[in-house]
């Protein structure tokens, strides 16, 4: 059976946009991702993608990371308490304006680019990370693969 009921977000547009994915490719994408990372393919879980503008996202990025400006996407993986079952990744912050902003000036596709946020920001949420030289090779190498199971090109290599 196909991984794309498996997966259960919400979503939530907390500005006004145009031009946004719909929310089977949302679902698409996230379950690319987590059925790439998961030791349990058919394991349902749940997150939440909110799509915010600048503002937001630079209040957000300022509070939670120290840096003054807004950004692309924001992760807040939430960590289950002892005891509890419970299968919420956490939430992924998308500001649109950066994003559409990146796409532009990378030559990236809209779509692609929407892509590629979402699943970065999965990883993120199941334990990857990018700090160290190796967690980012092998972070990009995931995104990589991922992606090109959706037919979307290497966002790593210059356009």
């Amino acid at each position: 059976s196909s991984a794309a009921s498996d997966v259960y977000k919400r979503q939530q547009v907390a500005c006004t946009p145009t031009e946004l994915p719909t929310k089977a490719q949302f679902q698409l994408w996230v379950d690319t991702a987590l059925a790439e990372v998961s030791s349990e393919p058919k394991q349902e879980f749940e997150l939440t993608i909110r799509l915010v503008n600048h503002e937001e996202s630079q209040q957000l990025n300022l509070q939670y990371r120290g840096k003054d400006k807004p950004t692309n996407v924001l992760s807040f993986p939430f960590e289950v308490p002892d005891g509890i079952e419970l299968n919420l990744l956490g939430d992924l912050i998308i500001c649109i304006e950066v994003m559409k902003q990146e796409a532009q000036e990378q030559n990236k596709a809209l779509f692609d680019h929407w892509a590629h946020l979402v699943i970065h920001g999965c990883l993120h949420l199941v334990g990857f990370d990018h700090i160290s030289d190796t967690e980012a090779v092998e972070m990009e190498s995931i995104e990589t693969s991922i992606l090109k199971k959706l037919g979307i090109s290497d966002p790593y290599v210059e356009q």
